[in-house]
């Protein structure tokens, strides 16, 4: 039996649209998710100052999203009505990243199968825990994949790429500004220029803060974190090069005579 004029089978129907996603992705500048001493941390490019791409869902709970800003701000905003919701009927600690993650990965991928257009969009849904090992940071993509990720993520733009960058730096534990600084290298593409402060979005989930744990670093303390980061990643002159004797010039000779 021939097969209809245009007809297109669903599994190419399924690939044409991933792919559609992935380029849609792929055009946005990165965002890093990275665990560091006390927390959570966030760091995205960012020039505009009234769209955010890292936004705070519920007490111990952070969002953060690359693609087509309309999509994920829609799924942020139903995330905050879930999680007012439940907090409300049930109790505040049964509001999770999980359930987050699992209502996120429903409509992601009930969109991506019956919409003729997928949304472009990358997301991570991030709790802070009482310590470290109760972390938890979900990334989700655009067919409603999740994966439980461990101890950094990067999404949009060349995500592989800053991926491995942030591995060179990243280790368990790191200070804020330490962590800040390994955020930004992987995000720089070599011989690039750093985002100013200006142009950075900057949240993290701290474990220590009462109550709600996100808080967006912006301003002098910021810069201060930078320049700190900055300070740490410069490195060590090597021992005894304080005390060397200066080089005379190519050409020249020192012969230690004064005349």
């Amino acid at each position: 039996m021939s097969m209809p004029f245009g007809y297109v089978s669903p599994e190419q129907q399924m690939r044409d649209k991933a792919d559609y996603a992935r380029k849609g992705i792929a055009r946005g500048r990165s965002v890093v998710v990275l665990q560091y001493e006390h927390g959570i941390l966030f760091v995205a490019p960012n020039p505009s100052r009234a769209l955010h791409k890292i936004s705070e869902i519920y007490d111990r709970i952070g969002f953060a999203a690359v693609g087509r800003y309309n999509e994920f701000e829609a799924l942020r905003l139903g995330g905050i009505r879930y999680a007012d919701i439940n907090g409300y009927n049930y109790a505040r600690d049964d509001v999770t990243a999980r359930g987050l993650a699992n209502l996120y990965a429903q409509n992601l991928g009930q969109i991506f199968t019956e919409s003729m257009k997928p949304f472009e969009v990358e997301i991570v849904v991030a709790e802070v825990g009482d310590s470290s090992d109760e972390d938890h940071i979900y990334r989700l993509t655009f067919d409603g994949s999740v994966f439980d990720e461990t101890g950094l993520v990067a999404m949009g733009g060349q995500a592989e790429a800053v991926a491995g960058r942030l591995k060179e730096r990243y280790r368990d534990g790191l200070p804020l500004a330490e962590a800040l600084e390994a955020a930004l290298f992987a995000l720089t593409e070599p011989g690039g220029e750093r985002s100013p402060a200006s142009q950075l979005e900057v949240a993290v989930l701290d474990r220590n803060r009462p109550h709600r744990k996100f808080l967006r670093l912006t301003g002098p303390r910021l810069e201060r974190l930078l320049a700190e980061g900055a300070g740490a990643a410069a490195p060590a002159p090597e021992p005894g090069a304080a005390d060397a004797p200066p080089t005379a010039p190519e050409g020249e000779i020192d012969t230690g005579s004064g005349g």
